[in-house]
């Protein structure tokens, strides 16, 4: 057990449940843990495949605005860097992963689903999505590239560029989750995703993973320096600061 995430093995499968909070929002220290915790599994014999799952109401609401609004250039640099590293990690992990979506995930939340093998979503008043663009903050094209490929390229621009966050249902229907469970059933139904790809030959099944993936891995890697160097520069812009202290405001008023 962690300091932001709960992990239980059972039957080689290792269930990860997000644990920051009401919502998850994730900081620095968090995302370096789900780093680590992943490149653990990678080299861990006795894991065979990896849920990864929230709390009921929340994934996760995405990355900790209150926070990193309070953070200095050198930690939003970190901040960024380790978030690209997370996502090349989660992208190139090889064994089965699957992520239960147990409620909001909207941003950086739907960005750790998108690097899961399959996404078992909750039913009920929940959204997914990637809504950076109407807080100020650009969308690196490597995320674009992965939201592409699940939902197509034309979805992947229309709902970036318009903020959209879906339903359940609507997430369903354009292939951004690929079930919808009442909250009761959504960890056995991860589970026994992840038990029908163990049926598999292991290595021919990651190895098939990898070559799909390869693109979008080279595009991860390939673009993460200018990546982080446009994030970065969008961050401290006055508009994208006035916007973001707007949110927060209100954010803090409502806890």
């Amino acid at each position: 057990m962690g300091t932001f995430l709960n992990t239980q093995v059972s039957e080689n499968i290792c269930y990860i449940q997000l644990d920051r909070g009401k919502s998850n929002a994730m900081h620095l220290e968090m995302i370096e843990e789900i780093t680590t915790t992943f490149k653990s599994l990678k080299e861990d014999p006795s894991v065979f495949a990896v849920v990864l799952q929230g709390k009921e109401g929340f994934f996760t609401s995405g990355l900790d605005l209150i926070t990193l609004f309070q953070y200095d250039e050198a930690q939003m640099k970190a901040f960024w860097e380790k978030f690209i590293d997370l996502i090349e990690e989660l992208v190139s992990f090889p064994k089965p992963f699957i992520t239960a979506v147990t409620g909001h995930s909207p941003a950086g939340g739907c960005v750790l689903a998108l690097c899961s093998d399959y996404r078992v979503m909750a039913a009920g008043e929940y959204i997914i999505g990637l809504n950076e663009v109407p807080v100020g903050i650009i969308v690196p094209s490597s995320i674009f590239e992965l939201y592409a490929f699940w939902i197509g390229s034309g979805n992947a621009a229309r709902f970036l560029l318009e903020g959209k966050l879906l339903t359940p249902q609507e997430a369903l229907n354009v292939g951004l989750v690929d079930e919808v469970v009442n909250f009761d059933r959504i960890q056995t139904t991860a589970a026994r995703k992840a038990k029908q790809y163990l049926q598999f030959e292991p290595n021919a099944w990651k190895a098939s993973k990898l070559n799909i993936r390869k693109r979008l891995l080279e595009q991860v890697q390939e673009t993460k320096g200018a990546a982080i160097e446009q994030v970065l520069e969008r961050w401290w812009a006055p508009s994208t600061r006035a916007i973001l202290k707007a949110i927060i405001d209100n954010l803090t008023k409502k806890s």
